[in-house]
């Protein structure tokens, strides 16, 4: 019995020792994480974090915010496809939130209101009433920020309120340990893994997925700190407590709802039901998912400057 035991652990005090190698040996292998936009690279200094933020274009142009969406290896590269574009016509702010991309990743509990609040004071210290594009779940804390902030107009795409029908504790506990959080995580973005989740809900085509997108996918999965804010929103932490629709409908601010037709995670059946309760304008854009504006950015760009003129 007493040689069996020790067999046992010894089996699982090699097994934990090897996944931290392999943990360390991942980390070890991203790249310090490059600019994720053409443009200035800044920093916005925010309750002790640095979030990292691209501006582009001319200041003396109406501002335009853009917030990427949440997820696993959220960053603002979502929005590589239009930045040079938007950048003649606007003057281009594009942050990475807290926990994501180039900005600070503390092992904070981090949660809806975190967010809610970081982006009510970014749009409040560096932008002047911006027209605000913002990505599914962001959707919903750009929606709570117009409560309170100045903002010209929201363009939110494929907007939620509501990622999962669960909170987990035991979950985002999982995530957040040291050894099997991290080997866990480090599944989750997996470059396969970030493949079949790009093109199982983000793109329609998946030649819209190119390889310098993946790389920079599975890099900023993997700087220090890449797991503790996708703990919160895998575990449902993330998801605020508002209702979206009336949230919306409370809004003195026009809202552009923007949706892909072939959307699975928000189908176009919620856009319409949202848009008929809020009397939000609702834009579909044929064969996309959830990101329209990086799969078809042209389309894109050409409908925002119709939709918003370049001088304020």
């Amino acid at each position: 019995m007493k040689r069996t035991l020790a067999k046992a652990f010894l089996a699982t005090a090699g097994g934990l020792a090897v996944t931290a190698a392999a943990n360390r040996a991942l980390e070890g292998m991203a790249p310090d994480l490059a600019p994720p936009l053409p443009g200035e690279s800044n920093t916005y200094r925010w309750r002790g974090i640095d979030a990292g933020y691209t501006e582009a274009g001319d200041p003396a142009d109406r501002d335009l915010v853009l917030l990427h969406g949440i997820n696993a290896a959220g960053t603002s590269y979502e929005f590589e496809p239009v930045v040079s574009d938007l950048a003649e016509d606007y003057h281009v702010i594009a942050p990475d939130l807290p926990g994501y991309g180039r900005s600070e990743r503390p092992p904070l509990v981090y949660s809806a209101s975190l967010y809610e609040s970081f982006v009510e004071s970014f749009l409040d210290d560096v932008a002047e009433d911006p027209v605000v594009v913002a990505s599914s779940l962001t959707g919903a804390y750009a929606v709570s920020a117009a409560e309170r902030v100045g903002v010209e107009r929201l363009v939110l795409v494929c907007p939620t309120d509501q990622s999962l029908p669960w909170r987990r504790l035991s979950l985002r506990t999982l995530l957040r340990s040291p050894l099997v959080g991290t080997a866990l995580f480090n599944l989750i973005v997996s470059k396969p893994s970030i493949r079949r989740n790009m093109l199982d809900h983000g793109y329609y085509d998946a030649a819209a997925l190119d390889d310098d997108e993946l790389d920079y996918l599975w890099a900023t999965g993997h700087q220090g700190g890449a797991r503790y804010a996708p703990a919160s929103f895998v575990s449902g932490y993330l998801d605020p407590e508002m209702d979206l629709s009336k949230a919306i409908r409370d809004l003195d601010v026009p809202v552009t709802l923007l949706w892909g037709r072939e959307a699975e995670t928000t189908p176009l059946s919620d856009g319409r039901t949202l848009a008929d309760e809020t009397d939000a304008r609702l834009v579909v854009i044929d064969y996309a998912k959830l990101l329209p504006h990086a799969e078809h950015p042209e389309e894109f760009v050409d409908w925002l400057r119709g939709e918003v003129p370049a001088q304020a």
